[in-house]
């Protein structure tokens, strides 16, 4: 109409139609809307907000992703334990604060790897190392009450279990679902797979599948079966119940289902068949075996699991106390399972039977300590080293010095007057020696050197050194045969001056004494103040009784740490020591010690063999050492309080006046050896070589021919009938008497044993 102008309508940005006001960037409440559809959003702002937080998260994720690293392993992922094998191949003992042995994937047999994979995650070869389908079906299987199935994947598992903890919250969550799928893409599956294995938890304080192998099965993983592996992978999930599947119904009620349905897993995946599924079905639910827990080192195994210790460090420098602190170790040993409880069992028996220490005081700080040795080889087999960890004896007397050998140390004087000859006359070369020798027995004599002068003694009123005997009989000049079989000092006192020290010396360190172990020269030398453990004494012995071969005593075969042989664990060579005429002829006197000497005792045993009996002065110690073809065993008797440790008199002990190497050691002895020899034959020893005929001391009526007693070749005994014992001459004092640790350099009162 003509006058009027048309208005225009307002336009602003940001504004919207019709509602008198500018439009808004996002419409919310929606205008123009009444009622509850005023605050539904529209498809396309619900889109828009999916897009803008799908968006967001792909952002976060992926920067997450690349910014976040694969961190270094929690240190206790990487501890294991130290495994020490008997002999035979079984598990002696553990030691270390994690019971873990990390193994190669290849050592797992195969149904035993698919045993996991079915039971934990079907598709670990094919994921990328989250399943998220997985995550779900676990949760919708433990919502309709079925079996626990773990929503993780392996690779999952094996990062929860090597770089992070065990919380459960959403931020070690979300971090275990990017290391995981950055770990898959690291590393190949058989390395996670082999990382997953080594780090689980199984129950019964074993992390990893081997620890848990032998936890259940006593058994190293490389022999389980599937059925074995069923269970084991079972037990991931509920550790806590399981392990005790041996013992409670509920927990194996519940095992066995658990265990039956991985083997209907394998079934369904493949990798087990229908009839092999049945044949395991038929054997039973393998039942674990007993548990109990204790101490992993009781009995005799700490010493046993100390000796191979320090052998293996001896032996490879790269093991250390700080690399065994860490664990990975596994530790093959000689020790044999059986012997070493036969020698706990014949000590337990003879203490029992000779010592009460209940109502005799001095019984109470009695201590035994015992080794045995195969001659041939060097293996030490058994030890005998105190009443064990558990009582808080860490001393292990089979290897302590410190405890004189006493008399025991003669048939090294006389090897080496048999080897270098004996300097009788001043100014003389050297005569040659034989167990027919004779030398005065008598009881206080004075001891000359190689110069003719008298030893001295500054506490001898006359400043001289007079030799003493256990008793005052007056033996007379008498052959070496015999000072051996009754272990007359004076006779091997004056050898051994003869002889030299340094050759005697030399001996001793080639029979495998150390030469730290060896006193000083004196004339107590000759007869035992030195002090070699009784593992060195069973080695030196071992000499004899291999015709002179010495085999080094050895503890350990073969070392692995985490299943990589480690160098330096070869078996020692058996060398030369003596030649054979001189070993078979000690070896036929020490016969003789037993057949009518001081180790009459050891007959009981009822076999060809030989052996020496040991006390020191003032009865310090008592020792025996005898050996057959085909083992050597050393047992020393001394007294000692742990609180004072130094050796006290054992006169007393087991109500007896005197101990004697010839009693309580030879008791022991006769005891353990007629175990461990079980089924083995009454092996001889070799018949010995001539050695010719010998010099005697200056002063000894000269014969011109070896008496019946003195017969060098296959009489022992001196009965004139070859290769068989002789009868006990029960006339001559059975009671040993050695030397022991002197109250002077020159040893004034030396007594024999």
């Amino acid at each position: 109409m003509s006058g009027h102008r048309r208005r225009p309508s307002q336009q602003s940005t940001g504004g919207t139609p019709g509602n008198g006001r500018g439009r808004r960037w996002i419409d919310y409440p929606r205008r123009g809307r009444t009622g509850p559809r005023r605050w539904l959003p529209s498809i396309r702002q619900l889109l828009a907000i999916f897009l803008f937080f799908f968006g967001a998260t792909a952002a976060t994720v992926g920067y997450a992703y690349a910014t976040v690293t694969i961190p270094d392993p929690n240190p206790t992922a990487l501890l294991q334990n130290n495994v020490y094998y008997w002999s035979d191949g079984t598990v002696m003992a553990t030691d270390g604060s994690v019971n873990r042995q990390n193994i190669q994937i290849a050592q797992v047999p195969a149904d035993v790897r698919w045993d996991f994979i079915a039971a934990e995650n079907a598709s670990f070869y094919t994921d990328p190392g989250i399943d998220p389908q997985g995550i779900l079906r676990a949760v919708v299987n433990m919502a309709a009450g079925d079996s626990v199935q773990s929503g993780s994947t392996i690779t999952q598992q094996f990062v929860k279990n090597t770089y992070l903890d065990q919380s459960q919250t959403l931020s070690r969550k979300l971090k275990e679902l990017l290391i995981s799928t950055k770990i898959g893409a690291a590393m190949n599956k058989q390395q996670i797979l082999q990382g997953y294995l080594n780090t689980c938890f199984f129950g019964r304080q074993a992390n990893g599948v081997q620890a848990a192998a032998r936890a259940y099965y006593g058994l190293p993983v490389q022999k389980l079966n599937a059925s074995q592996g069923a269970f084991l992978a079972a037990s991931v999930n509920e550790p806590s119940l399981f392990q005790h599947a041996d013992s409670d119904p509920k927990a194996k009620a519940t095992a066995k289902a658990r265990w039956s349905w991985v083997l209907d897993r394998m079934v369904k995946t493949g990798k087990l068949t229908p009839h092999q599924r049945a044949r395991y079905a038929a054997a039973g639910f393998p039942t674990p075996r007993k548990w109990t827990l204790g101490s992993s080192l009781p009995g005799q195994t700490g010493y046993l699991v100390q000796l191979a210790r320090s052998y293996a460090q001896a032996h490879n420098p790269s093991i250390t106390d700080s690399s065994l602190s860490r664990g990975g170790y596994q530790i093959h040993t000689t020790f044999d399972r059986k012997r070493t409880a036969a020698l706990a069992r014949a000590v337990a028996k003879v203490r029992a039977q000779r010592l009460d220490p209940a109502h005799r005081s001095v019984d109470r700080d009695v201590q035994v300590g015992a080794s045995s040795v195969d001659p041939r080889t060097g293996k030490i087999l058994a030890v005998y080293g105190g009443s064990g960890f558990g009582h808080a004896h860490y001393s292990d007397n089979a290897d302590t010095s410190g405890v004189p050998v006493g008399s025991t140390f003669k048939p090294i004087v006389l090897a080496a007057a048999l080897q270098h000859r004996a300097v009788l006359k001043p100014g003389e070369p050297p005569a040659p020696i034989t167990p027919a020798s004779k030398f005065n027995g008598d009881d206080g004599i004075k001891i000359k050197d190689q110069q003719g002068n008298y030893v001295t003694d500054d506490k001898d009123p006359t400043g001289l050194l007079h030799q003493h005997n256990d008793t005052p009989k007056r033996w007379g000049y008498i052959s070496l045969r015999q000072a051996m079989e009754q272990s007359v000092n004076t006779p091997y006192v004056q050898l051994g001056e003869d002889v030299g020290h340094p050759n005697v010396a030399s001996t001793a360190e080639a029979l495998g004494l150390r030469p730290d172990s060896l006193a000083a020269p004196s004339a107590g030398f000759y007869i035992g103040t030195s002090t070699p453990s009784a593992i060195r004494m069973a080695g030196a012995y071992s000499t004899f009784a291999a015709s002179g071969m010495r085999a080094t005593p050895y503890s350990v075969t073969r070392v692995t740490h985490n299943g990589s042989a480690l160098p330096g664990f070869t078996a020692p060579v058996p060398v030369r020591a003596l030649p054979p005429a001189i070993a078979d002829n000690v070896t036929d006197v020490l016969r003789g010690v037993i057949t009518k000497g001081t180790g009459t005792k050891a007959q009981a045993l009822g076999r060809t063999a030989a052996g020496k009996t040991g006390t020191t002065d003032d009865y310090h110690s008592a020792w025996f050492i005898g050996y057959t073809p085909q083992l050597t065993t050393s047992v020393v008797l001394f007294r000692e309080d742990a609180a004072h440790p130094q050796l006290q008199s054992l006169v007393g002990v087991g109500g007896l006046q005197k101990v004697f190497g010839g009693d309580i050691p030879t008791e022991i002895w006769t005891q353990y050896m007629t175990d461990a020899l079980v089924g083995l034959p009454d092996a001889p020893f070799p018949t010995p070589a001539s050695l010719g005929q010998g010099a005697n001391e200056p002063g000894a009526t000269p014969r011109s021919r070896p008496n019946k007693h003195d017969k060098q070749a296959g009489n022992p005994a001196g009965n004139g009938k070859t290769g068989k014992p002789g009868k006990t001459d029960k006339k001559a004092p059975t009671s040993p008497a050695s030397p022991g640790a002197p109250t002077s350099p020159k040893c004034r009162h030396h007594k024999c044993g």
